[in-house]
């Protein structure tokens, strides 16, 4: 199979920008080259010795997309990239914005990208690739095995550690919720891997119910369950689209939860907003990211004008974590 591939000459500072932006057309998997140094973290994260020599960083930064060659006509996609790296413009320096085209053989996309992703901690939970052996010093460790495959869901991005760190508050810090009584029951709106779901349970939610666009994120969430010890019977989930799917909205059930989360994007969360607190129980929270920084006034005002209290904002690069509380 061949790909064409469309490179947009940027900047640094424009590229999660540029990858929030592709996201909410519809592209996934952006390829991203600079030669910003790798910090120590970073070094000691991809087992790396010799760093490439590479040339100075000038601030340029190519960011790439791949749409299948077949045989589609991809100008109005392609106009609607144009017309919103233009409107980019208007927060953040994108420099040239010129696109270029190539064309590329068929590549090992799940595995290629494995080399890219190994063990790290977010606060006191290790997560492991499931290809990557455990360390012996690293036996005891709260521990979170996870295996992608197609699905959105490392852990390693902003938006996931976000929401990570969320639910360790909410979950974990709340005094109410005690091994004896594994009390949050967990809703997780665009589940992906499954990661948040698995999250939640080992931190001692009673169950989860999961929802994704994608039959895809099915398999790999169940997987995952499976390869983290979880009876299955905790979690149950659902393909479809929370926002209008009112056979999916009985399935997932009213006034059911004391959490919701949704790693996805502002543009998704927007409309869903309205939908979410008939999910919560009273004093319920909504636990959201995937927010780019310059649309969190937006999604803010959103979650606010469906009569949910925005508890706390948190950022983490340019990413935004909204956490609101339904009203007791």
């Amino acid at each position: 199979m061949k790909w064409n591939k469309y490179t947009i000459e940027t900047t640094t500072a424009a590229e999660d920008y540029m990858s929030a932006m592709l996201a909410d057309l519809g592209i996934e998997g952006v390829e991203i080259e600079d030669n910003i140094p790798l910090s120590k973290e970073d070094q000691a994260d991809m087992f790396i010795d010799f760093l490439p020599e590479l040339p100075p960083d000038d601030g340029v930064s190519h960011v790439s997309f791949y749409l299948e060659d077949d045989g589609a006509d991809r100008t109005e996609l392609l106009k609607q990239v144009k017309e919103a790296l233009e409107d980019l413009r208007k927060v953040v320096d994108v420099g040239s914005g010129v696109i270029t085209s190539d064309q590329t053989e068929d590549l090992d996309w799940i595995n290629n990208w494995k080399k890219f992703f190994s063990s790290f901690y977010i606060d006191d939970i290790l997560i492991k690739p499931t290809w990557e052996e455990l360390k012996p010093e690293d036996a005891d460790k709260f521990l979170i095995e996870i295996d992608p495959g197609v699905s959105f869901g490392t852990g390693k991005h902003e938006t996931t550690q976000l929401c990570i760190r969320q639910l360790l508050k909410y979950i974990r810090g709340n005094d109410a919720y005690t091994p004896e009584n594994r009390t949050p029951k967990v809703l997780d709106v665009g589940c992906g891997s499954g990661i948040l779901s698995i999250v939640a349970l080992k931190l001692g939610a009673c169950a989860v119910v999961g929802t994704d666009l994608d039959p895809d994120c099915m398999t790999s969430t169940h997987e995952n369950m499976e390869v983290n010890h979880l009876d299955p019977s905790l979690g149950t989930f659902y393909v479809g689209n929370l926002i209008d799917d009112a056979a999916l909205q009985e399935k997932v059930g009213t006034e059911e939860y004391d959490i919701v989360v949704a790693n996805i994007l502002a543009d998704v969360i927007i409309p869903m907003a309205p939908v979410i607190p008939a999910r919560l129980k009273r004093g319920g929270y909504f636990i959201t990211s995937g927010i780019i920084d310059f649309k969190e006034n937006a999604v803010k005002e959103a979650i606010e004008a469906a009569g949910l209290t925005v508890v706390e904002i948190n950022h983490q690069g340019e990413w935004v974590n909204i956490t609101a509380r339904k009203p007791e």
